[in-house]
Order: structure tokens, then sequence, then C-alpha cells
């Protein structure tokens, strides 16, 4: 997992250092006014490389109601565009988690775990400009809400092929 904020002074030398269509996904979302755009599912072309973009208005909610998720064909750049504030919960996918709804072998390309009180989980606090990268090993619970208080927020994800980031030799 990779996180940061579009806004950073740092973030020409983290777009540098990750594999080239992860760079793309984030550089989109600082040429796009994302707060603006529409809502939906959409195909879009990065550098030659088809990805999903989906643009969600959602509202934060409490933990106990979210479920731990992972992704095996794509790897998710998520980004707070406005609202919030969001935590974003994570950790890694250690095999041993109970599946709940296993939809991996659809287009969504999801799966949901039960909730384990055990795991140990971390949080992102995250601001509009706030982007987290999951990789198919991240499990990852966005979307909790701040405090004791719901937030609307307008999520940003991109759904970036894990074999467009891979070498050649591994594909």
């Amino acid at each position: 997992m990779i996180f940061g904020n579009i806004y950073s002074s740092m973030l020409k030398e983290q777009l540098a250092i990750l594999p080239a269509p992860l760079s793309c996904a984030i550089r989109y979302l600082t040429e796009h006014d994302m707060a603006a755009h529409e809502p939906g599912v959409f195909t879009i072309d990065l550098d030659g490389i088809p990805v999903i973009l989906q643009v969600l208005d959602l509202k934060t909610g409490d933990r106990s109601g979210l479920r731990p998720e992972i992704h095996r064909k794509n790897i998710d750049v998520q980004f707070l565009a406005c609202g919030g504030p969001e935590e974003a919960g994570f950790y890694t996918d250690d095999g041993n988690g109970q599946v709940e709804e296993n939809l991996l072998d659809t287009p969504r390309d999801i799966l949901f775990y039960k909730n384990d009180p055990a795991a140990l989980e971390g949080r992102i606090h995250m601001i509009p400009g706030t982007f987290a990268i999951y990789f198919p090993w991240d499990v990852h619970i966005p979307a909790i809400q701040s405090g004791d208080t719901q937030s609307p927020i307008r999520k940003i994800v991109i759904k970036v092929p894990l074999d467009s980031c891979l070498p050649d030799s591994t594909r």
C-alpha cells in the first residue's frame, strides 16, 4: 500500500518511483477536477492502458458496518476528491480471512472478508487530495467515518490492471 496527497511538495518524486500505470493514474487525478466529474463508472485510457474510473458519492459510516475487501486482478487507486474527512482501514492479507462474499470472478473483481477483530488494522486519515494505492495483498476498508459523525464524500477509484504494472517477464 502506498498513500500520499496530490498537493504534497514531494509528489513529483513519489510519482517517479511508481510503476508507470500508477503514476499515470495519480497524474490523471491532478489534471482533472474530480469533484466536478459526473458520478458513474467509466472506461478511460491512461497511456494505452484501459482502466476503470469510478466516481462515487458516498457517506462515511461506522467501521462495524463496513466490510474489508481485496481485489486480485486490479490495483485500486482511491482518492478523496471532496468532502470528508474519511478514514481508510488496511491490513495485510495473510490468507486467513473468512470470506463473506467472493466476486473475484466477476467484472467487479472483489472479495469481501468478514470483519476480524483480531486483524492488526491500520488507518489512513484522508482529506481532499489524499490518495491510497491498494495492491492485491492489501485488505482495505474505505469510507470509515472520522469521529462520531458521518460525512458525505466524493470518492474516486481508478482500477489499474495488475498485469500492466508487472515486468514483461512475469506476465
